[in-house]
């Protein structure tokens, strides 16, 4: 699960971790509260911060929601120190459509708006902690290359990002907290403020059982504070049961409304922009069989793993998600009967089949326990199914449907 920046800051602070000021508004109304409270607060530097679920905000466009090609602002981060501006700025930002790199040319609207005081600072820094899944450990990331792409960075200059493991069974160490710090080249108070900074980072990241937390840019400033300017978190959905709170920061308007369908039937589904739809049973297999359908020269639509106990229900349900994409043109079933019995999948596909009058051309293939049975099953069936026997079988028969 994602959540928005100001959301990621509020956690962070819980953690007495250094983040910049600011307050989340969704209203005018409520933006100029926010302003006369920091005013208040001594602040006379703003930055008005666009709030989605993407990257790049700061390099990307606002467009009028209400015709998206009316170009109204470069950028959706935006510093003034003139609170007229700073209005200006969210009058012209709250409500309309943000297009950057990550989010498509369709773009995201822009519901929330986090107005933050404005830092004077010196040294732009990255810092990422993450899983390691190669060893089995959590790896901190750090960079003298903040305030960019860091798949940039590792593209171009990779000697660059310094990483250090930390061992689950000990946590992180001062040496490690202090090797980290040497990293990014800090001296004197700024290395003493770091030390303290990495490690309640390192313990929220723990705590919340995030599987992200992206700090870019860290900032360095001039009187030699080390603060979070920008703060990103992702957590493991399969966690989120023991933190209801920050499962109520959930953003259903930053979710594919596809995507929001399935998990109410435990379906692990991902759109994507293709013609085919997939249904499989396993993650890995799932992964394997849209690589094949790119192999065979089509595109898959979708990832959707239906799970080890694919049953009627749980595949009409898939059928439901992957015909409600406008796009797919043809479905593609790959079964693996290892717990599941392939003749009982074959008769729910069957059964959803001619419930739901799906018109697009379908290619199965069964393997594994009773998939003979399963054959038989699709074949005296008065639909017409492709079946396959192998997996480049049915890429292949998928994608040559598709050409008919």
């Amino acid at each position: 699960m994602k959540i928005h920046e100001y959301q990621a800051k509020e956690i962070l602070k819980k953690y007495s971790v250094a983040v910049q000021d600011g307050i989340a508004v969704k209203s005018m109304a409520e933006f100029d509260k926010a302003l006369a409270e920091l005013q208040s607060r001594g602040i006379n530097q703003f930055v008005v911060k666009s709030q989605i679920h993407a990257g790049g905000r700061g390099k990307g466009k606002i467009y009028d929601v209400r015709n998206r090609e009316n170009l109204l602002l470069e950028g959706g981060v935006k510093f003034t120190t003139l609170p007229e501006k700073a209005t200006e700025y969210a009058e012209k930002i709250l409500g309309n459509v943000l297009v950057t790199h990550q989010t498509g040319p369709e773009g995201k609207v822009v519901k929330t708006i986090f107005l933050a005081e404005g830092l004077d600072y010196k040294k732009e820094l990255y810092l990422g902690i993450l899983l390691d899944r190669a060893v089995s450990k959590n790896v901190i990331m750090v960079s003298t290359e903040g305030g960019v792409e860091i798949e940039k960075v590792a593209e171009e200059t990779p000697e660059k990002i310094i990483k250090e493991w930390i061992d689950p069974a000990v946590g992180l160490q001062n040496y490690q907290a202090r090797k980290l710090a040497f990293a990014l080249g800090l001296q004197g108070e700024a290395f003493k403020s770091f030390i303290p900074f990495i490690k309640n980072l390192y313990r929220a990241y723990e705590e919340t059982d995030a599987s992200l937390l992206e700090i870019n840019p860290l900032i360095v400033t001039n009187d030699d504070r080390v603060v979070a300017l920008d703060a990103k978190m992702n957590f493991d959905d399969n966690a989120l049961f023991r933190h209801p709170e920050i499962y109520a920061y959930r953003d259903l308007d930053e979710e594919d409304p596809l995507e929001i369908e399935a998990s109410k039937y435990n379906l692990n589904y991902i759109k994507l922009d293709g013609n085919v739809g997939c249904m499989v049973n396993g993650a890995g297999l799932a992964m394997a069989t849209m690589d094949i359908i790119k192999l065979a020269g089509g595109e898959p639509a979708n990832f959707l793993d239906v799970g080890g106990g694919a049953n009627k229900e749980t595949v009409a349900n898939g059928f439901k998600i992957i015909l409600s994409d406008p796009n797919v043109k043809a479905i593609l079933i790959n079964i693996f009967g290892g717990i599941v019995r392939c003749d009982r999948v074959a008769q729910g596909v069957i059964d959803a089949a001619k419930e739901m009058a799906v018109k697009v051309p379908i290619v199965v293939r069964l393997e594994g326990t009773n998939a003979r049975e399963a054959a038989d099953l699709l074949a005296a069936s008065d639909l017409h199914f492709e079946v396959a026997k192998s997996l480049k079988e049915a890429a292949e028969k998928v994608t040559s449907v598709l050409k008919n």
